[in-house]
């Protein structure tokens, strides 16, 4: 059997969206297909290693100094390790210390006002940011001393990052999630929180906190996600040729309420990258695969499987070709409250958006049950799966024009092509019936003229005299006029 009528499509294994680890959590590429709880066990274990081999390595060039120079009292590569492992200690507490004093946040505020680059998008930002502050201090008004305590400790903490600005992005999202943790923890054993009130406050809390750090560790300089966007962005676009059939998405954008469920998850897939709150990207990606099951169920007319949504998941992901996908994808991760990833209907939907990605830049002439021939021919723009159908070959469907659903703009185009067609086929049609018109006008006056000249020839006129006319000359045989008779009165 050809390889091309072994239709397999689009397939991912429920356990494979699942930590590799086995705790039950949903796992991510970004982190190695394992759960934000196993990362940073895993993260920490590395780093503690790192460190470790880091001192082991101080202390052997410290040894081999000192037996290279017996009696030599310099200082040597341990000492310098100690000094400056005791010197980031002390400047760590002396900042802390400064960030509660009137003059360091004054000074903090001098400096944000000299970082300001473009007015109009600085007074944007500081509308959006006070307006958020306000309301995270209107929140936790209710919540009256275990408020200020987290209002305290927030403020500091922001301060504390304002000069952490030259570490990378995973020693960035080591301090947040470290904070979060930490302040998690102390609701739930000092302020004595139910999981509910706690979850409440921590996603204000993520919403202040992310809102003010955003500008500065969203898509940072030390990593390569501007690269990765670019490219992901270039790929969606090679990849503009590919049906909905080639995917075998369970979807028919024929219908209205099935085009108008498409038109709204690509509007909320790409509404995603306006978003500064890790939350609310993910409510964008929520609101996004609903619509998405919405659109299989109606065509379907029952529930849609997880094995539908994949494939139409990544048929959205072409269609809209999102801004900055893989920036978004991975402030989300680096950013957002761990427990959100690792379980409930947003972690599902993320972790499916970041198997679309990945997917995405996989792609192959195997995936959409193409040759390597075609796969290359429709890359390069030599040809597209429409001509081919034209031609006899794939896609055979049997649906006749729902084969060539293209990207929407290229369908629309090929539409009023089509219409273009038929009106022009119409507009022959008329003109030619209003040319056999105009000659059967044209002979008809020929023929009733030659009918009229007939009759004339054979009926002639003649003029004559009447009879009365003719013996009544003087009028005498015409009776009296009459006259008017007047009667007095």
């Amino acid at each position: 059997m050809s390889q091309r009528t072994e239709r397999r499509g689009i397939h991912v294994d429920q356990s494979d969206l699942l930590c590799k680890k086995g705790c039950g959590y949903y796992g991510n590429a970004a982190w190695q297909g394992l759960c934000s709880k196993c990362w940073r066990e895993e993260y920490q274990r590395v780093r503690q290693k790192q460190i470790q081999d880091d001192w082991a390595l101080a202390e052997k060039l410290q040894r081999e100094e000192e037996a290279a120079y017996p009696g030599h009292t310099s200082l040597g590569p341990f000492s310098k390790f100690e000094e400056k492992k005791t010197n980031e200690k002390t400047r760590k507490v002396t900042t802390v210390k400064k960030f509660f004093s009137p003059s360091s946040r004054t000074a903090s505020k001098k400096e944000t006002q000299e970082g300001k680059t473009s007015p109009s998008i600085s007074r944007h930002a500081s509308f959006d940011t006070d307006q958020v502050s306000k309301d995270f201090v209107e929140f936790l008004k209710n919540l009256q001393k275990p408020g200020r305590e987290i209002h305290k400790q927030c403020r500091a903490f922001l301060v504390n990052m304002s000069s952490k600005k030259d570490l990378g992005a995973d020693e960035l999202s080591e301090c947040v999630q470290d904070f979060y943790q930490n302040l998690a923890d102390r609701q739930m054993t000092h302020f004595k929180g139910s999981s509910e009130s706690v979850e409440q406050v921590m996603d204000q809390v993520e919403k202040y906190i992310m809102t003010r750090l955003y500008k500065s560790v969203f898509c940072p300089e030390t990593t390569d996600d501007e690269r990765k966007d670019l490219a992901t962005q270039n790929r969606i676009r090679a990849l503009h040729w590919v049906t909905i059939q080639m995917l075998c998405v369970s979807m028919d954008e024929e219908i209205p309420e099935v085009s108008e469920n498409v038109v709204k998850a690509i509007t909320d897939i790409i509404e995603m990258d306006s978003k500064r709150v890790p939350r609310d990207k993910l409510a964008c990606i929520t609101r996004c695969s609903k619509h998405i099951f919405s659109a299989i169920r109606i065509t379907k007319n029952e529930p849609a499987s997880a094995d539908d949504f994949l494939p139409a998941l990544i048929y959205i992901v072409l269609k809209a070709n999102p801004p900055r996908l893989q920036s978004n994808i991975q402030y989300i991760t680096r950013f957002c409250n761990p427990s959100r990833l690792m379980t409930g209907e947003d972690g599902y939907y993320f972790t499916n958006l970041c198997c679309a990605a990945a997917f995405i830049e996989k792609l192959d002439a195997q995936s959409l049950n193409l040759s390597p021939e075609e796969f290359e021919r429709y890359m390069s723009g030599q040809a597209s799966p429409r001509c081919s159908s034209a031609e006899g070959e794939w896609p055979h469907t049997g649906q006749g024009a729902g084969v060539a659903a293209t990207n929407p703009v290229l369908a629309q185009l090929n539409h009023n092509l089509e219409q273009l067609s038929s009106i022009s086929s119409r507009q022959e049609k008329v003109m030619e019936a209003a040319q056999s018109l105009q000659a059967d006008l044209l002979s008809w006056t020929e023929s009733v003229q030659r009918e009229v000249n007939d009759i004339l020839e054979k009926y002639p006129l003649t003029c004559t005299v009447s009879a009365i006319d003719a013996n009544n000359i003087d009028n005498d045989n015409l009776p009296p006029p009459l006259t008017p008779q007047v009667f007095a009165g």
